[in-house]
């Protein structure tokens, strides 16, 4: 089997390489195929003397979209590999990810985000994509709001930002402002969730937590958002809150002097989520502290 996997990896190359666009396309369906779900023919193709050169090059090539679009899916399918993520993610690589995120169709913009969150998995490989300028790329493809690949780009950063440096850079690309317009957005809930999800991982170093503390109303941002239906939305918010009122007794009490503050939060605590409740509970100790009144 092994074999006849490997004489049709070999064949499916040398069309690749055709001035033929239709056989071009076809042998890479095949090399797509072949790849979705075995790890050994990954590897198999991996080690094919100039594959995977041969499919990085396909990759930057954006007309016709169609090729671009198989070859990165093949590129995808085999980072799912955990011993091909390190060598997939130099920064050539990287640098041509970035580019294809920011000037390319939907789907190839798809593709490359689901690629690079597939590498920045390998905890090794998050400095990387620092050091090649990837934060600034993806919060500025994020800033445009209208993007339909949105989700798969927040995925991405919210991998990303795990790693200290990553998380410095990314404040300092202007991140706050852009996850907070999309928490507070009414336009899609994943969205809406993520952001706040990855708002609370920058808060974890102070890089993230001096930026959201210089933001105007974030204490009555965050309560708004635990005003809302969402139940996710209402534990990220939780979580930031939690960070603000850790650094500064003054975001408490700017807590305490909303209305709605102490009822949503005593709410939560009882018919939230489990994590949501906890955070909720652990809010409800902090008002109780008698030095706030």
């Amino acid at each position: 089997m092994g074999s006849r996997v490997r004489e049709a990896i070999v064949e499916c190359l040398k069309e690749v390489r055709s001035d033929q666009e239709h056989e071009t396309q076809v042998a890479l369906q095949t090399l797509v195929a072949i790849t979705r779900v075995s790890p050994q023919n990954r590897n198999l193709l991996s080690q094919t003397d100039g594959a995977v050169a041969a499919l990085v090059n396909l990759s930057k090539s954006p007309s016709p979209a169609s090729v671009q679009i198989l070859a990165l899916s093949i590129l995808f399918n085999l980072s799912l590999n955990p011993n091909l993520k390190n060598s997939l993610a130099d920064i050539d690589n990287i640098t041509h990810l970035n580019t294809v995120i920011l000037s390319s169709s939907e789907e190839s913009v798809k593709l490359a985000a689901s690629l690079l969150c597939s590498l920045a998995m390998l905890d090794k490989n998050k400095a990387k994509f620092g050091v090649a300028g990837t934060m600034q790329v993806l919060v500025k493809a994020i800033s445009d709001t209208r993007s339909p690949a949105a989700h798969y780009l927040l995925s991405s950063l919210a991998e990303l930002v795990q790693f200290h440096g990553n998380c410095t850079l990314a404040v300092r690309s202007g991140a706050i402002p852009v996850l907070l317009a999309l928490a507070e957005s009414a336009d899609g809930e994943d969205l809406s969730d993520t952001s706040l999800t990855i708002l609370g991982l920058l808060a974890r170093f102070q890089e993230g937590l001096n930026e959201l503390k210089k933001t105007d109303g974030i204490v009555a941002r965050m309560v708004g958002v635990l005003t809302q239906l969402r139940m996710q939305s209402k534990e990220g918010a939780c979580e930031i809150l939690l960070r603000l009122f850790d650094e500064t007794e003054v975001c408490m009490k700017e807590a305490m002097r909303l209305p709605e503050f102490t009822s949503v939060v005593a709410d939560i605590s009882v018919r939230g989520s489990g994590k949501t409740r906890e955070k909720a509970g652990l809010l409800m100790k902090k008002m109780m502290d008698p030095n706030l009144y």
